[in-house]
């Protein structure tokens, strides 16, 4: 006869006016001799997290891809930053973005995970439904958020059309229907507000007049909190404390950066709430990201480190040109110096969040233990525009599903979806088909 302990339920919100705040998974949320794994949401087939991370204007190829397919693979350049996950990530090869090699920035955003060549309008976009869509519409239907699609621009910056291609295919990566692009959200406030804000009708004002008093949401659940851990064992307040420690301290940088200065990239007009330095604002994104994962808010995350064609100056790296410039090297040894200093710096941003998650507790592992992280671009060489052979790196456990530590070499002209398909495939989606592709990536191959 199973044993349980006293019942917590799963979905357990701590409440206040205008502060609504989800808890972790909890050892007192599960029965007594059962795992975690097995316990989380009976009835349910996964909780596997699903995570898309995007970097603009291609990569330096040659800084990027080993020389041999397999295990023993080295690790190159641009791969260093990650190289302490190795273990953990599957670095691939051959995959095309679309079945025309040599696109543009609007196609590559548009097409990087929804295989469809986008329409040629200024007005009438048309591309296709995205991989991360059609996950969200079933994992969505046990998490209070479908999806989240995050930025670091606002895409009001970017406007009109370029070379005929409306600036909405490169504001986003994330497609709810062939005529719906998902706006990317760039400010952390929003973010945070619609993790942990109140739904009611008079949340709005309250939550205005609650951040104009700089009053913490975990100031005004504290009640709740102190009763919670009356009844919670040592191991369930430790990670109860932890995980409330990880929201202040997310809430305080937000609230920090209305006091800061606006950071300088050009054509920028940085609105409140965010950081002024980009390195600051990408890691708060990461760590929203991680604790909507943590607190089971949403299990499908997008997030572009900065849109197609984007022209943020790195002057932290001691540059003074923008990304988008750089990218077009014409072989200048200097420029692609430069490119491959911005993707290696790409890098170590991106292991900050795999670093994240593998350090927050999730059942019986982590949040890395449990989810599927997409890192890479729409394009490969960003001189060129070629969206053949891009830069693609898969990172995480899949709930044991996945094997790191390899690099695959794809037959070249493979299509990206065919990865998407197989991603669908571990977190038991049902997909027929995904813009241009022609089968199922096969996660076990050497080469």
């Amino acid at each position: 006869m199973m044993i349980f302990r006293k019942a917590i339920p799963r979905r357990t919100f701590l409440r206040a006016l205008g502060a609504s705040l989800a808890l972790p998974l909890l050892d007192g949320m599960v029965p007594a001799f059962a795992s975690t794994a097995g316990a989380i949401d009976a009835g349910q087939k996964s909780r596997i997290r699903m995570s898309f991370v995007y970097v603009p204007n291609g990569m330096i190829m040659d800084k990027w891809n080993p020389s041999k397919p397999g295990t023993n693979y080295e690790i190159t350049p641009i791969l260093a930053p990650l190289a302490d996950f190795r273990q953990q990530i599957l670095v691939m090869s051959g995959l095309n973005g679309g079945p025309s090699l040599i696109g543009g920035h609007p196609r590559a955003s548009a097409m990087w995970l929804t295989g469809v060549d986008p329409k040629k309008s200024a007005y009438d976009l048309q591309s296709g439904v995205s991989v991360d869509q059609l996950a969200a519409r079933e994992l969505g239907k046990s998490t209070p958020i479908q999806s989240l699609e995050l930025g670091v621009e606002n895409p009001a910056e970017l406007v009109g059309e370029a070379s005929g291609y409306s600036a909405a295919y490169t504001n986003t990566i994330s497609w709810r229907t062939p005529t719906m692009p998902l706006p990317m959200e760039h400010k952390p406030r929003a973010v945070f507000e619609r993790l942990f804000g109140d739904g009611s009708s008079t949340a709005p004002q309250v939550r205005q007049a609650r951040i104009a008093e700089q009053k913490s949401i975990l100031d005004l659940v504290s009640r709740e909190v102190s009763r919670l851990n009356a009844d919670l064992g040592p191991s369930d307040r430790n990670k109860l404390n932890e995980y409330l420690d990880s929201v202040r301290d997310v809430e305080r940088r937000i609230d920090l950066a209305r006091s800061q200065p606006d950071r300088k990239i050009p054509l920028m007009d940085r609105p409140t709430a965010i950081p002024a330095l980009y390195e600051d604002h990408v890691k708060l994104m990461f760590d929203l990201q991680v604790l909507a994962f943590q607190t089971d808010m949403t299990r499908v995350s997008t997030f572009m480190m900065a849109r197609e064609k984007s022209d943020i100056v790195y002057s932290q790296l001691g540059q003074s040109e923008p990304h988008h410039a750089i990218s077009h090297n014409r072989g200048d040894a200097q420029k692609i110096a430069l490119k491959e200093q911005i993707d290696i710096y790409h890098s170590k941003l991106f292991a900050y969040y795999l670093e994240r998650l593998r350090s927050t507790p999730d059942g019986d592992g982590s949040l890395l233990d449990h989810s599927m992280v997409l890192f890479g671009s729409g394009l490969s060489d960003g001189d060129l525009h070629t969206q053949r052979d891009l830069p693609i790196l898969l990172a995480g456990g899949a709930e044991g599903k996945l094997k790191g530590g390899r690099y695959i070499r794809y037959a070249d002209g493979t299509p990206l979806t065919n990865l998407h398909l197989s991603l669908l495939d571990l977190a038991e989606v049902q997909a027929d088909g995904l813009g241009d592709s022609n089968g199922k990536a096969n996660l076990a191959v050497a080469e």
